[in-house]
C-alpha cells in the first residue's frame, strides 16, 4: 500500500497490484426455508459472513432512506457538519476515528439510544423536513428485528436456551447499538492511477452482529480465511450480516468476526446503512459454557462492552483488539 499525496485525496491509501475478483461463494441464506438456521451457522462458522433474502423489510424502507441519505450528502459541507440532531456523534468526511485513519467516504453515524430526528431540528432538511427522521426510525426498527430474528435462530440451530440469549443484548433498552449512513463519493481520478482506493480500510466489527444493505455500487471486499481479498457482488435488495468479534467472543471463537473493506468506485457512488447491534455498556462478554465442550477452556478473559469498545476506539482500524482479551 502507498499514500496518495494529491491534496484532495487527503493521504488516502491507495491498493496496488490489485484486481478485485467477485467471490461467487458467499453463502445465501433464505428466511423463508425451514433449512435456514443450519445454513446460518455454518456460514457464521466457515466465512462468519453471509447474505439474507426473503427477509420481509418492504424495498420501500431500503430506497426511502437511501434517497434521504443522498438529499442529505448533497447538501454544502457547512450543512451537514452543522447537523445538529446527528449528536454526539454526527457527520464526519475522510477522516475515520481519533487515530489517523482515513478513507475516501462521508457518512452520519447514529447512536440508537439518543433521539434521531425531532420536528423542531428538521429544518436542516431542505427538502421534504420531516421524512429523513420517519425513514431512519423505519428502517432501524426493521433491520433490528431482522438482526434479532437471525440471532435466535443461531441460538436455535445451536440448542441453547433461552431461544434470545443472544437477541437480548440488542433488545436491552441500554444496549449501545449504532447505526451508520456511509457516502463513498465517485473518483474519477481512480480511472489514471490504475489502482484502487481506500473507501473503508480493513478491520473487524466490535460489536455482536452487523447488518449491511448498500445501493447496485460495487466496493465491499471480506477476507477469505486463507487471507485473500474477494469482492461481493452488490445486492441492493437483500441484507449482508457479519459476525462481530463479542459474537466470536460469546462463542469462544466458533464463530469467527470477519475482517472487510472497501473501494472507492471510479463512476459510482456507494451507499450503505450499517445496523450495529451491540450490547449495554455493563454487559460481561465471556464466552457461554453451554457452547463449550467438557474439559474446554475459555479462549478469552472476561470483559464487559464498555471495556471492549474502549479498546477498540483507541486502535486503528485493522488492528487485532481481541489479541489484548485473549488468556
Amino acid at each position: 500500500m502507498v499514500v496518495l499525496w494529491r491534496p484532495a485525496l487527503e493521504q488516502i491509501s491507495l491498493i496496488r497490484n490489485h484486481k478485485p475478483t467477485f467471490c461467487s461463494g458467499i453463502p445465501t441464506i433464505d428466511l423463508s426455508k425451514p433449512d435456514s438456521k443450519t445454513l446460518i451457522v455454518k456460514a457464521c462458522e466457515e466465512f462468519g459472513f453471509f447474505k439474507v433474502i426473503n427477509h420481509g423489510i418492504p424495498s420501500e424502507f431500503m430506497n426511502r432512506l437511501e434517497s434521504e441519505a443522498m438529499k442529505f450528502f448533497s447538501l454544502s459541507t457547512p450543512e451537514k457538519e452543522n447537523s445538529g440532531p446527528f449528536s454526539p456523534f454526527g457527520y464526519g468526511n475522510k477522516r475515520i476515528g481519533s487515530n489517523g485513519d482515513m478513507g475516501w467516504v462521508e457518512y452520519i453515524l447514529l447512536s440508537l439510544n439518543e433521539k434521531i430526528v425531532s420536528k423542531k431540528d428538521s429544518d436542516i432538511y431542505r427538502q421534504d423536513p420531516e421524512n429523513f427522521g420517519s425513514s431512519l426510525n423505519d428502517y432501524i426498527l426493521a433491520v433490528k428485528n431482522l438482526a434479532c430474528e437471525v440471532l435466535e435462530l443461531l441460538a436455535e440451530e445451536l440448542n441453547i436456551r433461552p431461544r434470545n440469549i443472544f437477541s437480548k443484548l440488542l433488545m436491552d433498552e441500554e444496549s449501545d447499538s449504532v447505526f451508520r449512513l456511509n457516502h463513498y463519493p465517485p473518483c474519477p481520478e481512480l480511472q489514471t492511477l490504475n489502482c484502487n482506493l481506500t473507501g473503508f480500510g480493513e478491520h473487524t466489527d466490535p460489536q455482536v452482529i452487523s447488518v449491511l444493505r448498500s445501493n447496485d455500487t460495487t466496493g465491499l471486499q471480506i477476507s477469505l480465511r486463507d487471507g485473500s481479498w474477494v469482492s461481493v457482488p452488490p445486492d441492493q435488495s437483500s441484507f449482508f450480516v457479519l459476525v462481530g468479534d463479542s459474537l466470536q467472543v460469546l462463542t469462544n471463537g466458533r464463530f469467527r468476526s470477519v475482517k472487510h473493506r472497501v473501494l472507492a468506485n471510479s463512476l459510482k457512488s456507494r451507499v450503505s446503512m450499517i445496523y450495529f447491534g451491540a450490547p449495554a455498556l455493563r454487559e460481561k462478554i465471556v464466552p457461554l459454557p453451554m457452547l463449550m465442550a467438557e474439559g474446554e477452556e475459555s479462549l478469552y478473559k472476561e470483559f464487559t462492552w464498555c471495556e471492549y469498545k474502549n479498546t477498540a476506539y483507541k486502535s486503528r482500524l485493522a488492528d487485532d483488539k481481541l489479541c489484548f482479551f485473549e488468556k
